[in-house]
């Protein structure tokens, strides 16, 4: 399942975590990459434990924590904690390649199955040229360039790059979530059955209680999610 998730950071959040990362010091990207990503990974990134990186990080994840669109499409069990790379000059762009099954947190040591890639883009896109995210799935190749404040969950076994960066600079945060549900198909038809109860609701909100059709389909929910549930 490939979710665009508009408006993760509001207006304020988004200024906060451009003023932090934009003030630290970048190093080569190719720090954080496996063998085979490291031979096409050309961009910078923020060290996991600069000060900067950490205060926006914090950010990101009290943002991801409220918002419910992250919540039902992710349906997370943990989250690789949020990192920052840049797109820019002679350090434009990321080839093809497959994220690694299990990262492993430096500071922690915890690791992290990565059943979801995750962008949340920090750049206007009209302030850069190229730096579409291109991930393949079932239907092709989809090339994704989003708002600022904005993010994209894709499967982790996905073959994506980032295109050269021509004009300007792209900046983004990136981490991966261990999902309860690993099995995407599972979590799309969760996702989807969640948004039809959603809409049910918002559709007779004049009355007092759920109708008797839509607390069935909530217990199908639940009853489906329990099933496949790993917690």
């Amino acid at each position: 399942m490939l979710l665009h998730i508009p408006h993760v950071l509001g207006i304020d959040e988004l200024r906060s975590v451009q003023s932090l990362i934009l003030e630290a010091h970048w190093q080569d990207g190719r720090m954080t990459a496996g063998s085979q990503s490291a031979q096409v990974k050309n961009n910078l990134q923020l060290e996991e434990t600069l000060p900067q990186a950490e205060q926006a990080r914090h950010i990101v994840s009290l943002a991801l924590a409220r918002h419910p669109q992250f919540i039902t499409g992710a349906l997370p069990k943990t989250v690789y904690p949020p990192l920052f790379n840049r797109y820019a000059g002679t350090h434009n762009a990321f080839g093809d390649h497959i994220d690694n099954a299990v990262r492993t947190h430096a500071t922690s040591e915890r690791h992290v199955r990565t059943d979801i890639s995750c962008t949340l883009f920090l750049s206007d896109p009209s302030s850069y040229d190229g730096g579409e995210l291109v991930v393949q799935d079932t239907y092709g190749q989809q090339r994704l360039k989003f708002a600022a404040g904005d993010a994209v969950l894709y499967p982790g076994t996905s073959v994506h790059r980032v295109e050269p960066v021509t004009r300007g600079e792209r900046l983004a945060c990136f981490f991966w979530v261990q999902s309860m549900v690993r099995d995407d198909t599972q979590r799309r038809l969760l996702y989807d059955m969640d948004m039809a109860i959603l809409a049910l609701r918002q559709q007779a909100k004049h009355d007092r209680e759920d109708s008797s059709e839509v607390v069935k389909l909530t217990g199908c929910y639940h009853n489906l999610l329990r099933m496949w549930a790993d917690v």
